[in-house]
């Protein structure tokens, strides 16, 4: 199977570090982008800052592949979303070239011929990777192995308290939404609810915020699961991250100015609409009427649905992958305290597929770009033949200050670390 290339699912910034540092070793690659452009889901995000400074965003193989075209690093600053695929992503996928291949999505993966049953001759057999393009063209591709790169984007968690949609959740429709807010003037004057304790939550209630300070009758109320708002505002002055810690002083000074209402302890079981807006309804019996919309940001979890014809092993619990749960738990791990993983940790039961990235963390908020970096040069030794590297730790981590573990039912899925492989930061808004 040597002739046949590495199927790479995702272009987002592990799948395209993944096809860098296959690439560099001389392994034919083919990556699969769902969305019409590579970095689609960066590009959804791209009014957000980054948490994480520039140096910590690039990968080494794609930085080499991308110096012989004669692009310069940046060197220093936090990048938004749209800057990063734009000086980076972007002239990454174009030196890629037409291994990067947009507007196709995976349906399925299996081996050929035999379906996830059969045992004989399997290890032996290619991969099939199905796909279907934007004009409902089906086909399909022969792999000697397979990456899933495809992150958590396109599964965000509802806001149900309970993992599953709220009563009414879908029925609320479009006065219900899953992504951090850019342009906010058309809800001037309106009743807004955000659902989450993380920052993308965070990031939310100060474009609101924001809102409401100038214009009249706007009203922001923010429900937390957890039962205080201490751990919501990072650490300040003393976190590790400075945009971090922008963030949750804003978002403290919010509170205090009394420009958002916070409801701790609210666990979101039912959403009532009404012609004129939507009672949110926790477990307890508490609720908040009159809103007219809801931001439920509470994480995400990976789409495993293409994956139904592979032996795959993932935690109960996270979602993650088995041989990486422990050690990134967001019980016990902050997001500075998550080490290494590489090829032998997230090897599965079939071999010569694995699942990297943000979608490898499952659940987990844990996810840094550097820590799937690292996955993908492992991961790259390993099917190049070159399993000293591959074993070999390379991830320098900075510090991040006071991120830690939630460690606690009520911060459940959440924790003041990053959205996975986001590391989403806060667009500079005046409060105070």
């Amino acid at each position: 199977m040597s002739e046949l290339p590495v199927v790479v699912v995702g272009a987002g910034p592990q799948g395209l570090a993944a096809a860098a540092h296959l690439l560099e070793r001389g392994q034919e690659v083919v990556v699969f982008e769902a969305g019409a452009t590579p970095a689609a889901a960066v590009s959804e995000w791209g009014h957000v800052r980054l948490f994480s400074g520039w140096p910590e965003l690039i990968d080494t193989a794609a930085h080499r592949l991308l110096e012989e075209t004669g692009w310069v690093a940046p060197a220093e600053g936090y990048p938004t979303g749209r800057e990063w695929v734009d000086r980076y992503l972007a002239p990454l996928a174009a030196a890629l070239g037409d291994r990067v291949r947009t507007g196709i999505t995976v349906t399925g993966i299996t081996r050929a011929g035999r379906d996830r049953v059969v045992d004989s001759g399997r290890r032996d057999a290619p991969f099939l990777v199905h796909t279907v393009d934007t004009d409902g063209h089906e086909s399909r591709i022969r792999a000697r192995a397979v990456l899933d790169a495809s992150g958590t984007w396109s599964t965000p968690n509802p806001a149900g308290a309970s993992g599953l949609p709220a009563l009414g959740e879908h029925v609320a429709g479009g006065r219900v939404s899953y992504r951090i807010p850019d342009d906010v003037s058309h809800l001037a004057g309106q009743h807004l609810l955000v659902v989450g304790a993380g920052n993308s939550a965070a990031h939310a209630v100060l474009r609101l915020t924001d809102l409401a300070r100038t214009e009249p009758g706007t009203r922001v109320t923010w429900v937390l699961r957890r039962g205080g708002v201490g751990s919501v505002f990072g650490g300040g002055a003393g976190d590790g991250l400075p945009e971090r810690a922008a963030l949750g002083i804003r978002a403290r000074r919010a509170m205090e100015k009394g420009l958002v209402d916070v409801i701790t302890g609210f666990r979101v079981d039912e959403l009532r609409a009404h012609p004129d807006g939507i009672t949110v309804v926790a477990d307890d019996g508490r609720e908040v009427t009159d809103v007219a919309h809801v931001f439920a940001l509470t994480g995400f979890r990976p789409d495993t649905s293409f994956l139904t014809e592979l032996r795959i092993a993932l935690d109960p619990a996270l979602e993650a992958v088995a041989g990486i749960a422990a050690e990134i738990d967001p019980n016990v791990h902050s997001c500075g305290s998550v080490g290494a993983t590489g090829a032998r940790e997230l090897a599965q039961p079939e071999p010569g597929f694995f699942i990297v990235g943000a979608k490898s963390y499952g659940r987990a908020p844990t996810f840094l770009a550097l820590t799937g970096y690292e996955q993908v040069r492992s991961v790259a030794a390993h099917l190049a033949g070159d399993d000293e590297a591959a074993d070999r730790n390379e991830l320098a981590l900075p510090s991040t200050g006071v991120c830690g573990g939630s460690g606690d039912f009520d911060t459940a899925g959440e924790s003041c670390c990053a959205v996975p492989v986001l590391q989403i930061g806060v667009r500079p808004v005046a409060v105070g």
